[in-house]
């Protein structure tokens, strides 16, 4: 016997009658693909960005290119100014040290200065002898220009023998000749220059012995005009090591250019002697410019003396008048004392 929805096979087996699902095969695929549908229209709606994306990559890579130029600029800009602060910082050390030095110095020849015009008698002394110095006329200068010669306090060099055929100028460079006689001192090198037409050589040195020219270290400047201009234009900025005391200067120009064919005269430009001992540069001057067979000097030695500022004490401008006195006249020159 059977009922609705079941019956009995033969072997005696029931089987249930199939029930009836919504999720169904049909329905799961028409699902799947709804979604597929939505998906490909929404990279098709995004076909322009990569183009967007590579331009936004390019541009942050070109910034970034010129970020690192930048900061390698920077960096070099940095050691340059590192290199600068270095050595304007050394350059400050060493004019400190030069400024300590100087002001040592300057309390020194102010103590030699006030203890010298502690004695009166002392004082009027080296005041006159500064006096004749910068005023009388030597023997020598009498007689080639004649007893009533008046020398003009602003006269060129005159009365000086130009009998010799070399000239070696020897120029105190100190701060103070730089500063107050400088362009005086040109003048007076380009009067002395004048007062000989034509020489065989010519030379510029330091009281040092430093060379104005470096090219011509132990040898003879030729004499043309050319010369004599370039040695003029470049006295304008010459900035050599100066210690304010013509003995070394002397002793190195003798001892280099003199021969016993060569008649050379030496000029002497300065206004301060700051060395120990007058005495000392006389004898060390005696040794080196010996006598001749006929009685005379090996070489002639002159010297012109440049005033001081007249607001700084006159111990050392006087001791050079001294010194260069005494030196020409025992080396057959003559010596002439500047007044402004």
């Amino acid at each position: 016997m059977s009922r609705a929805g079941t019956y009995v096979g033969g072997r005696g087996t029931r089987r249930r009658e199939r029930e009836f699902s919504v999720f169904s095969m049909s329905f799961l695929d028409a699902i799947c693909c709804a979604f597929g549908a939505l998906i490909l229209l929404t990279v098709l709606a995004q076909t322009g960005v990569p183009d967007v994306i590579e331009a936004v990559d390019t541009d942050l890579k070109g910034l970034i290119a010129q970020r690192e130029q930048e900061i390698v600029r920077l960096r070099g800009e940095t050691e340059t100014l590192n290199r600068d602060l270095l050595s304007r910082q050394e350059q400050v050390s060493d004019l400190r040290a030069r400024l300590a030095r100087l002001q040592g110095e300057l309390s020194k020849l102010q103590g030699q200065f006030q203890a010298s015009t502690k004695d009166a008698a002392v004082a009027t002394e080296l005041e006159g002898r500064l006096s004749v110095a910068q005023q009388s006329l030597s023997a020598e200068m009498q007689r080639l220009l004649g007893a009533q010669f008046q020398r003009a306090k602003d006269a060129p060099v005159g009365g000086i023998p130009v009998d010799s055929e070399y000239v070696i100028f020897l120029v105190d460079t100190s701060g103070s000749m730089q500063s107050y006689s400088w362009q005086f001192a040109k003048q007076k090198l380009r009067e002395v220059l004048e007062i000989y037409p034509r020489l065989k050589g010519i030379q510029v040195m330091s009281d040092q012995g430093f060379y104005m020219f470096s090219e011509y270290r132990g040898k003879w400047i030729p004499d043309t005009p050319a010369r004599r201009q370039a040695i003029l234009r470049a006295f304008d900025n010459w900035n050599a090591f100066s210690a304010s005391s013509p003995a070394e200067g002397i002793v190195q120009a003798i001892r280099t250019f003199w021969t016993p064919e060569h008649k050379i005269s030496i000029y002497v430009f300065g206004d301060e002697f700051t060395g120990q001992s007058i005495q000392q540069v006389v004898d060390t001057v005696d040794r080196v410019n010996r006598v001749q067979a006929d009685g005379t000097r090996a070489v002639r030695i002159h010297a012109i003396g440049f005033p001081l500022d007249p607001n700084v004490p006159q111990f050392t401008n006087i001791r050079f008048a001294q010194l260069m006195r005494i030196v020409t006249q025992r080396n057959g020159g003559s010596f002439v004392g500047l007044v402004r």
